[in-house]
């Protein structure tokens, strides 16, 4: 078995074991998840992706003239389409020599290493595919670094979760490099379960691609017609829930994780949590997680957050 699928395995065992049942998000993600996904941030209900993409057109020449990074870490990089913004940034200030992108998805990942060395000679790239909460210390590069997380998709962690990762973050740099940080702002619910309910049912087919995702690798038999989508704003929590429901009672065998699991008709899986930030709250975290906050920019609608956060002085 895999390492991949070794893992898919646990978290299988952990999540349909619960009296609520659910997975992490980052099983929506393989070759078509990928796809899926950069689908879903063209949507015209999709407004992160367009928001965080208009910041850091404006602010990738400050970002570069106050980090100085010779090297830029992404995390998650999917198909690194922000990222040439931050590139461009860089090697216009004259610092850049390394890129270092990492992503779950090999595939995904192949494609943009091969995309970015052929649109900028010259620059080493180094592409590791790993999970961000676990890979880590698999990153190459020389200081000074900066790290991006974009995306919004640090609203994907339960809050003790985001700051166990941040600090796993700032456990890989030295002092006085880098984190560029991408938030998702709270804002109204009608735009906001908008954005994960979309009008032509992509993100549908992206949260039903976790069941496939575990048929894949594990041999499971989940039959994807069974459960449909949902997104869900919990208010009281600041977050969007994905939720996959059973629309019939159905029984699965998943014969990699040696388990056969049982849904009632009505009975959801939990597929992903995006919290919604404020910015004091994204800076309280950082704060608590070894970071000071240098840079607060958002886009003119004020929709989306982007945080260039300095590692400081632990202890």
């Amino acid at each position: 078995m895999s390492d991949r699928a070794e893992a898919l395995r646990t978290d299988v065992r952990s999540g349909f074991s619960a009296a609520q049942k659910w997975l992490p998000a980052k099983w929506f993600y393989d070759a078509r998840g990928s796809a899926l996904f950069e689908d879903i941030t063209r949507l015209p209900e999709y407004y992160p992706t367009r928001a965080e993409r208009e910041t850091l057109a404006r602010e990738a020449g400050e970002i570069a003239r106050v980090t100085g990074a010779g090297t830029l870490v992404e995390l998650g990089s999917g198909s690194s389409e922000k990222t040439r913004l931050l590139l461009d940034g860089l090697r216009a200030h004259g610092t850049l020599r390394t890129f270092v992108p990492l992503d779950v998805s090999a595939s995904a990942l192949d494609e943009a290493v091969a995309a970015i060395r052929a649109d900028y000679p010259g620059l080493e790239v180094h592409g590791v595919v790993g999970d961000f909460t676990e890979d880590l210390g698999l990153l190459p590069g020389e200081p000074p670094r900066l790290v991006a997380f974009l995306g919004g998709t640090i609203g994907n962690f339960l809050p003790a979760e985001r700051i166990k990762f941040l600090r796993s973050v700032r456990a890989v740099l030295a002092e006085g490099e880098w984190l560029l940080l991408g938030t998702d702002l709270v804002k109204d619910p009608e735009t906001l379960v908008r954005a994960y309910d979309d009008a032509a049912g992509v993100t549908a087919e992206f949260n039903r691609n976790m069941l496939r995702v575990v048929n894949d690798l594990l041999g499971a038999d989940f039959d994807l017609g069974v459960f449909t989508h949902e997104a869900y704003w919990d208010a009281e929590r600041e977050w969007i829930e994905m939720r996959l429901r059973a629309t019939e009672e159905t029984t699965v065998h998943i014969p990699g994780a040696g388990m056969t699991v049982h849904f009632a008709e009505g009975e959801y899986i939990r597929t992903e949590i995006s919290a919604k930030f404020r910015a004091g709250g994204v800076a309280a975290e950082l704060a608590e997680s070894g970071f000071a906050v240098e840079r607060w920019w958002t886009d003119a609608e004020r929709r989306f957050g982007v945080s260039l956060s300095r590692a400081v002085r632990e202890g």
